[in-house]
């Protein structure tokens, strides 16, 4: 009786060490099937180069931890999928802008655009930071000593040309052609739907703390505005004669108002919180001459967001604008 117990204890021992065997061997496996195929995408990432404003960089994979040193190129990020580990500070906003305000938490302030702080993205040890010539042309060989760097030529309204960079930058060019062609499409169905009334002429106007400017075609709704197709007043293309090479904007005074008279007019106000760029706001839009404007008395004036018509910059804003644009003129 006691060998027969005996011969199945350790029969059942056997077959419990024989399973076990089994089962930390196909672990095993597993683990090293997981391992090789970690080691594979390893080996598929290649170095590339990205030629840019300040010459050519070699990044040598996919960044994992990008510092962005734009408020336009915060906004291809957020577009492309990535978060930055750190980014400038918005223009408008404590510290972002309100539209991208959920999708930065969590992200380091890491000074703004025009007076960068290196020792904070150095603490942030990123695998790539991207940034601009016009803005920060004096600190790129600190922050090539950080890591690989790429620069865009400058901020003004085309900011298709900087986000095609950045989505080359981010080893994510396919991912970049997707996000134009999907505003490209949006803008022919805008224009589509709008029709005849693209022959509008528009007005973009921006008060400031005690100065005023009119926007025009190489802004950034300037540009938007010229792809959909509409007009700007004939005074206006008097008024940007003087510099052909300088389709920014101007600084105007209130003589000038007339010259602002279209079909339609947008504005926006930059205030910073003192108050001031509301006054001046104010000032013109209580002034006799704004007041005698058509397109004041047809009731065709609109106040826009300063950070999605100018600031942000950048193609979250531009869907943003088109959403404007759509209320007022798709019915």
């Amino acid at each position: 009786m006691f060998n027969k117990l005996n011969k199945r204890f350790l029969t059942a021992l056997a077959l419990s060490l024989s399973l076990t065997m089994l089962l930390v061997g196909c672990s095993a496996e597993k683990e090293n099937s997981s391992e090789g195929t970690d080691k594979e995408k390893v080996a598929e990432e290649k170095p590339y180069t990205v030629e840019h404003a300040m010459g050519t960089t070699e990044i040598p994979m996919t960044p994992k931890k990008v510092v962005i040193l734009t408020n336009e190129g915060t906004e291809a990020l957020l577009a492309l999928g990535v978060t930055p580990v750190g980014a400038v500070k918005s223009w408008l906003g404590d510290p972002w802008y309100d539209h991208i305000a959920t999708q930065m938490e969590g992200v380091e302030v890491v000074g703004l655009e025009s007076e960068v702080s290196v020792e904070t993205i150095a603490a942030l040890q990123p695998d790539l930071i991207i940034g601009n010539k016009l803005r920060q042309e004096q600190i790129y060989d600190q922050l090539t000593a950080i890591a690989p760097t790429v620069f865009s030529e400058t901020l003004k309204g085309n900011w298709k040309e900087n986000f095609e960079l950045y989505a080359k930058a981010l080893n994510k060019e396919e991912e970049g052609k997707k996000v134009i062609a999907n505003f490209d499409e949006r803008i022919a169905t805008m224009k589509e739907k709008i029709g005849d009334e693209l022959s509008s002429e528009i007005s973009v106007v921006r008060f400031m703390a005690g100065k005023t400017r009119i926007y025009y075609t190489d802004s950034f709704s300037g540009v938007i505005l010229n792809q959909l197709g509409f007009n700007r007043p004939a005074n206006l293309e008097a008024l940007f004669a003087d510099k052909p090479d300088n389709m920014f904007a101007r600084e105007v005074g209130k003589e000038q108002i007339p010259e602002l008279d279209g079909d339609m007019i947008f504005y926006f106000t930059y205030e910073t919180g003192d108050g001031t760029a509301n006054q001046t706001e104010e000032e013109w839009t209580t002034d006799a001459l704004w007041n005698n404007l058509s397109a004041v008395q047809a009731g065709n004036v609109h106040k826009v967001d300063d950070a999605i018509w100018n600031t942000a910059g950048g193609v979250l804003a531009a869907n943003l604008m088109l959403d404007d644009l759509e209320k007022i003129y798709v019915k």
